[in-house]
């Protein structure tokens, strides 16, 4: 039995490549202007906290640590100080180059220097999103908007470091949009 309805699903013709949709032509815009510098403090405040709690324990006096533990601690130590001086500028790089849109009928997220990932998701297809905010968001008036995908128990996908009120706005634009995505 075929119901009637107004609903196509046309094919598009691939090899006409004039005529498929360039992902490349959203609006992307970067996230806010707060977010690396603060990305870049915590991770910085991180390493310098791994070096200087090895250094404490190599020097103090209070315990008898086995001696291939004080062999083993210098190197530790330096081998923190070497990933940090590697990772945390590319973090930071990194972060300035995460990017989002919204439009009518989906959200994208696009981030990566070397291995670059767009991540779309339509509207229609959200079961929910949430705005998630940690004590230095709070301080820097941020937030990480999680979305969840229709069948998923995790995230599908988050924006990170999206200014509060634009956040918001996406939030509620998702909430008011969700329904008639789906049937309109």
């Amino acid at each position: 039995m075929m119901l009637d309805s107004e609903f196509e699903n046309n094919n598009i013709d691939q090899l006409n490549k004039v005529n498929l949709p360039h992902l490349e032509t959203l609006n992307l815009l970067p996230l806010a202007a707060q977010y690396a510098p603060l990305n870049l403090l915590i991770n910085l405040v991180i390493s310098l906290f791994i070096v200087i709690i090895g250094g404490v324990l190599y020097t103090q006096p209070w315990i008898n640590l086995p001696p291939a533990m004080l062999q083993f601690i210098p190197y530790a130590m330096i081998f923190v100080a070497v990933i940090s001086i590697i990772l945390i500028p590319l973090n930071y790089i990194g972060d300035k180059h995460k990017l989002y849109a919204l439009r009518e009928l989906d959200l994208h997220f696009s981030s990566g220097l070397i291995f670059k990932k767009l991540v779309s998701q339509p509207i229609s297809r959200i079961q929910h999103v949430e705005l998630k905010r940690g004590p230095l968001e709070r301080y820097k008036n941020l937030a990480t908007l999680q979305v969840f995908s229709a069948g998923g128990a995790q995230h599908t996908f988050e924006i990170p470091g999206l200014d509060l009120d634009t956040a918001q706005q996406i939030h509620q634009f998702v909430l008011q949009h969700k329904d008639l995505a789906q049937h309109g």
